[in-house]
This record gives structure tokens, C-alpha cells and sequence, in this order.
């Protein structure tokens, strides 16, 4: 039996709206991108505010992959630091190792052999080479052309073929020491890494017809996420990114160190003045290119020096003198600094690393937000980052 209880008619009618479809036009949205499986790529969060199909806030939330490198430097001594620092941008491992090294010798006023400024220049340069080709292949991938990945990951396999006889590591190389590097090149390598080199050069018409030349590939990307100077400077962005907004500064070129002051014939900074998707993958092709024009100089640099040493003899005890110093290095992917401060003890009372993935990904706070969820994947795509080198 059914008992119907009479409306008391002191009380109000009230209306509530439980839903229509997905949100009443007056509501934004909020949409987690990530944080995904950390067995991915790295760890990345995006919380983002939707207005319908377009993008009103956007937050990168980061640290998902933090593992204090910055206390574990302060542990180490002076050798065993280049191993914690190859890896936060584990596609520029030679180059990481290289900033730490630099610092120290910096502050240990010690002059490295040339054999040894030379052979880091070209390593650098083939390490470059190695970062950008990943980048190269996954972002078209990002967008939906699966093909170029497996060119990229084609020429990265010669590279690595001649980074890992050299140094006995396919990523994480720890080749570099303070003084020099760990052992001098292997009989006939130079001419292996000349053959490398003209092999991947041959190749590179790939990313440039099949990539450039596709029109889904440049409509996807042209005037898509445009990224102004402005900006840039304001986020401390740096490397290839800040290059395509028409922002020209590069270490190599602006404040020379190790063998690029000699280089400056054949060192290309490259820029771009639209700060689009399309501009920053067409900085870091051309960089790419470059850097194998460099990397053949230092070859033919190497073949005319004659034999000597490739690093200086160390105490059994490093220890940096009291003081402060502050390196920094043009890496693939930016500018890392290296801030060390030392009490005169065998390891760092501190060592500040300045990586350019963190600074690089703070700008999506003003790129994405008035662009188009679809456009999302090609912005984030486009600033080329390590997770690792964000949360250190």
C-alpha cells in the first residue's frame, strides 16, 4: 500500500539541475592529461581548464619523477657525481657529464689536454645528433605519422654504435672525468664515426621530405601554439624553442667554451621569427644538420693534432678548493647550469643544477590556454622535453 503525503504548502518549490549532456555552458571543465604509467616516457600531469573544445587554464604539474639529485650531489665526491648527472636527460648524457666537469675544473683552475677539448666537442656535437633524432621521430609519431620513428631510431642505432665502442655505454656514456675524458679513442674510430656521420647525413632528406614536405604534418602544425619573445625571456626558455621565436642566443656561438670558439666558421645558429610548432621542429632539423657539420670539423681536427695526453693525472683525494663558481653549457635541448659551491671538501657543499626541460615546460601556462584541446598534443610535443631533466 502507497501512502501520499499532502505538500506542506509553507515550503518552496526548489529546481536543481543534475545535468545536461556533459556541462551547462556557464561551467568550465576540468581535465587531467596524465600523470601516465611511470614506465612511459616520463611522468608529466597537465591540469587543464576547459571552455568547451577550448583550453582556459593549464597547469604542468611536475615531481612525479623527483629523486633529489641535487642532495645526492652533496654526498658524492667529485668523481662519482658525473654518474648521478648524465642521467636526469638521459638523451644527453654526454652532455650532462660534460657541464659537472667543466664546473669543477673551473673551480680547480686546471687546463684540460686539447686532445681532450677537441674529442668533448665532437662527442658533444654526436650526443646532440642522438637527442634530436628522437625528438625528430616522436613528434610526427605524436601526431599521428608512424613512419619517421623508425628512421630516426635507424640513424640513432649507427650513432650509438660508435658513441658505445668509444665509451663502453649506448646512454649513459660516463666518458667524461675532471681533467679530461676517461680514455683516449680506439684505433681507426675516427674514421668509423667519419662513416657514421656521412651515413646519417645521407639520410636526413627523410624528415625533410617526408616530414616538412607532408601537408597534414605542416597543417597540424603552422601557426599552431605560437610562442612569442616575450615569453620567452620571461620563462627563461632556451635551446631550439626560444630559437624558433626569433630569440638568437647560443652559447656555442655567444660565449664560446671547450673547441667552439674555432668553429665559429662552420657553427649555424639557426632561427625562426614565427614561434610556431612548425618553426620549432624546423630549428631543431636544422640543428640537427649542423651539428654533423661540426661534428666532421672536429674529426678533421683530431686526425692533424698530434698524439699526447687526454686528461690530467688527479690526486687519489679530489678536493675543489673554498668558493663558488657557476658553469653553463649550450645542451640539446637548452641551457644547464651548473652552480657549485665548495667548502674545500671532496664533495660539494652544494650543486645547483639549472636544466633547460624545467624552465622550457613552465611557458604551456601562457601558450596553451585560448588554443584548442585538439591543438594540445602539438604544443606540448613541440617544446622537446625530458621529464627526467624537469624533475631532476
Amino acid at each position: 500500500m502507497t501512502s501520499i503525503t499532502p505538500a506542506t504548502p509553507a515550503t518552496p518549490a526548489t529546481e536543481t539541475t543534475v545535468g545536461i549532456g556533459g556541462a551547462a555552458e556557464s561551467t568550465d571543465m576540468v581535465l587531467n592529461i596524465g600523470p601516465q604509467h611511470p614506465s612511459t616516457h616520463g611522468v608529466l600531469r597537465l591540469k587543464l581548464v576547459l571552455d568547451g573544445e577550448r583550453i582556459v587554464r593549464a597547469e604542468p604539474v611536475i615531481g612525479y619523477m623527483h629523486r633529489g639529485a641535487e642532495k645526492l650531489f652533496e654526498a658524492r665526491d667529485y668523481r662519482q657525481i658525473i654518474m648521478l648527472a648524465n642521467r636526469h636527460d638521459w638523451l644527453s648524457a654526454f652532455s650532462n657529464e660534460l657541464g659537472v666537469v667543466l664546473a669543477v675544473e673551473r673551480m680547480l683552475g686546471m687546463e684540460v689536454p686539447e686532445r681532450a677539448v677537441w674529442t668533448r666537442t665532437l662527442l658533444a656535437e654526436l650526443n646532440r645528433v642522438l637527442n634530436h633524432l628522437m625528438f625528430l621521430g616522436s613528434y610526427p609519431l605524436e601526431l599521428g605519422g608512424i613512419t619517421p620513428v623508425f628512421y630516426a631510431f635507424r640513424e640513432r642505432e649507427v650513432l650509438q654504435n660508435v658513441m658505445e665502442e668509444v665509451s663502453g655505454g649506448r646512454m649513459h656514456y660516463m666518458f667524461n672525468r675532471v681533467g679530461g675524458l676517461k680514455e683516449d679513442l680506439p684505433a681507426g674510430w675516427a674514421a668509423r664515426a667519419r662513416g657514421a656521420v656521412a651515413a646519417v647525413r645521407s639520410r636526413m632528406d627523410v624528415f625533410d621530405d617526408l616530414v616538412l614536405g607532408n601537408e597534414i604534418f605542416r597543417g597540424r602544425t603552422r601557426d599552431v601554439g605560437a610562442l612569442t619573445p616575450e615569453a620567452v625571456h620571461a620563462y627563461g626558455v632556451s635551446g631550439p624553442i626560444a630559437r624558433a621565436s626569433g630569440v638568437d642566443f647560443d652559447l656555442r656561438r655567444d660565449e664560446p667554451y671547450l673547441a667552439y670558439g674555432e668553429l665559429q666558421d662552420v657553427l649555424q645558429v639557426v632561427t625562426r621569427q614565427e614561434g610556431d610548432c612548425l618553426a620549432r621542429f624546423e630549428c631543431l632539423l636544422a640543428q640537427t644538420h649542423n651539428a654533423l657539420d661540426l661534428a666532421d670539423a672536429c674529426l678533421d681536427r683530431l686526425v692533424e693534432l698530434p698524439p699526447g695526453p687526454i686528461n690530467q693525472r688527479l690526486p687519489k683525494v679530489l678536493k675543489a678548493p673554498e668558493g663558488h663558481t657557476y658553469a653553463w653549457t649550450e645542451n640539446p635541448l637548452g641551457i644547464n647550469g651548473y652552480y657549485l659551491v665548495s667548502k674545500g671538501e671532496k664533495t660539494p657543499y652544494r650543486l645547483k643544477l639549472r636544466s633547460a626541460s624545467y624552465n622550457n615546460i613552465q611557458v604551456l601556462t601562457e601558450l596553451l590556454p585560448g588554443t584548442l584541446v585538439a591543438d594540445m598534443v602539438a604544443i606540448l610535443g613541440s617544446l622537446f622535453f625530458v621529464v627526467g631533466d624537469i624533475d631532476k
